[in-house]
């Protein structure tokens, strides 16, 4: 039989052994721990990611073009015939107003240039038969010019006999001048009509226009703001078209008044002129036959 107390001492060998091993271990797990780098502090490495695409370069930006629904034309494409016939009654009047502008415009400036030519030779020619001839056919003075001179020559028969020559040539001169200064206002009372009316017709396709809008909102029973400003600006535009055709005749109309009556206070000052110059060669020639 073993000894008891060697058997003591055996076992206390074995578990101090035991003890020691199991305090060896976390001292080398924790040694292991200090010499590995910090996983958390130390920059991962990246790969390239084939999946990631490229930076690209910016696309050129397009500007949208939106169409606008309450425009001129959508308000003759969906307006009815009292629209539309309202609309065709102001281009023609607007039309014929540029027309009558332009054309008298060039006809005053070209009288006011043929009375700076008149009084430069007319009365410097020999004879008034060759300075009625040197002006240009088709013009005013030429006109005037060539009545006078029909009334000087020919003051015969018998139902004028009893008008003495100056009376005849004064009342010849003086109608010419009366065609002559009708033929300036033609195309006036055109402009004077349209300045007038122009805005009430425009005023009438407002109106027109806005009872259209009222029913179609009373029918659809809705009267909210898109509802009601598409149909009421429509409208509208045809005040401000009315307004655009009259305010050109009305300022047209007052300029070219001005205008005539400059360019008659010449053709006056050159009827006059004339009548002095055939009565005078009237009596001349009575003297040089003398």
């Amino acid at each position: 039989m073993s000894n008891p107390s060697s058997s003591a001492r055996l076992a206390a060998l074995v578990l101090s052994l035991a003890c020691g091993s199991l305090s060896v271990l976390p001292m080398q797990a924790m040694a292991q721990a200090a010499s590995l780098p910090d996983a958390a502090s130390a920059p991962a490495p990246v790969a390239a990611d084939a999946s990631v695409p490229a930076p690209m370069a910016a696309a050129p930006v397009s500007k949208e073009t939106v169409e606008n629904p309450y425009s001129l034309g959508h308000t003759i494409a969906a307006g009815d015939w009292v629209s539309r016939g309202t609309l065709l009654i102001l281009t023609l009047m607007s039309m014929g107003s540029w027309y009558i502008l332009v054309t008298k415009l060039y006809e005053s400036l070209q009288m006011s240039r043929e009375a700076k030519q008149v009084s430069g030779k007319f009365f410097k020619s020999k004879s008034v038969s060759e300075a009625a001839h040197s002006l240009k056919e088709g013009t005013a003075f030429r006109f005037i010019a060539d009545s006078g001179l029909e009334a000087s020559e020919h003051h015969e028969g018998a139902l004028t006999e009893n008008i003495d020559h100056n009376s005849w040539v004064s009342m010849k001169v003086q109608r010419a001048l009366d065609d002559v200064q009708s033929r300036l206002q033609d195309g006036l009372a055109f402009l004077a009509t349209v300045g007038s009316t122009a805005p009430f017709i425009g005023l009438f396709g407002t109106v027109w226009g806005i009872y259209n809008a009222l029913t179609a909102i009373g029918i659809a029973g809705q009267a909210s703001i898109d509802k009601v400003a598409g149909p009421v600006g429509e409208a509208l535009i045809m005040t401000a078209f009315g307004l655009f055709v009259a305010v050109p005749a009305v300022l047209g109309y007052n300029w070219l008044v001005r205008r005539n009556k400059v360019t008659m206070e010449s053709v006056r000052r050159f009827g006059a002129d004339l009548h002095g110059v055939l009565m005078g060669a009237r009596m001349g020639a009575p003297a040089a036959a003398r």
